[in-house]
């Protein structure tokens, strides 16, 4: 084989072998799961006649796009602790509602309105967000303590 024709063939092995390579790390970018990021939890005590509040937020990612975000509450000195929240718990719990923030990521917020009355039979102490995240290829993140909050 000449030296030119070697070349020409080192060549094209190089270049099928940069796109396959490319095509390999796209489709395994698509199967990602979702990240959950930046996220933080708020939570306001009623005061008086003024109900409280609870306020999750979290930025959230996935190639596919998100389909939904569920977030559940959950106390530290509950059965929780020990079980810890599932993504087959998490199924039946609100939803974040959720607006775009850039190419593949949503900002999602959720809030809760804290009646006096659940504080009093709730639990004092520290609290854990636990969050399950669901892109549009069906794959799936749970963080069970994405934030924490303390009811006094």
């Amino acid at each position: 084989m000449s030296r030119r024709m070697a070349l020409s063939v080192a060549t094209g092995v190089v270049v099928l072998g940069g796109v396959g390579a490319g095509a390999l790390a796209l489709a395994y970018a698509g199967d990602q799961p979702p990240a959950i990021s930046d996220s933080s939890a708020r939570y306001t005590a009623p005061v008086g006649g003024r109900d409280g509040s609870l306020t999750f937020v979290a930025d959230v990612s996935a190639s596919s796009g998100v389909r939904s975000v569920k977030v559940l509450a959950w106390p530290e000195d509950s059965s929780l602790a020990e079980k810890r929240p599932t993504a087959k718990d998490m199924a039946a719990v609100e939803s974040a509602i959720c607006k775009p923030s850039g190419q593949d990521t949503v900002r999602c917020t959720y809030t809760a309105v804290v009646a006096r009355s659940d504080v009093q039979s709730s639990p004092h102490g520290v609290w854990h967000v636990a969050v399950l995240a669901t892109a549009k290829d069906g794959t799936t993140t749970l963080d069970d303590k994405a934030a924490d909050f303390t009811v006094g």
